[in-house]
């Protein structure tokens, strides 16, 4: 048994995706488009012009898989209650995925030194995904 996160972005998916490929390398493993789905949608289930918003999509960010989809409605995303931790291996590289992650977002720790870490830090990034950064 595993378990993966699966992030519903409500019309931001696609700017998301690039957003972790920039930030962290994220390699894109799948993804489609509402219009690409062998069954479509019954008529009014999904906001008009939805054909080419990202009805599912996975992608791996170091040996992790994520996935992500644009859901059925596009009035805005809210993650409460959860934090994706990454882990790496230097302070070096927990101060760029720091940074990169925290562009146009919000810290909510800053990255330091703590008991269990010589790096950890929080934010919630662009799209209000919150994040722990952790050397270890």
């Amino acid at each position: 048994m595993k378990v993966e996160a699966y992030l519903t972005f409500n019309g931001r998916c696609e700017e998301a995706v690039q957003f972790y490929q920039e930030a962290l390398g994220a390699k894109v493993e799948m993804m489609m488009r509402f219009k690409e789905a062998p069954d479509q949608p019954p008529a009014g289930m999904l906001p008009p012009g939805s054909g080419d918003k990202i009805m599912h999509c996975s992608f791996r960010i170091g040996e992790t898989v994520v996935m992500a989809s644009d859901g059925l409605s596009f009035e805005g995303s809210s993650f409460k209650g959860f934090s994706l931790s990454i882990v790496v291996a230097s302070e070096a590289e927990a101060d760029r995925v720091f940074a990169a992650l925290s562009e146009g977002g919000k810290v909510t720790m800053p990255l330091g030194k703590t008991f269990w870490s010589a790096r950890f830090g929080m934010l919630e990034d662009r799209f209000g995904v919150a994040w722990m950064v952790n050397v270890v």
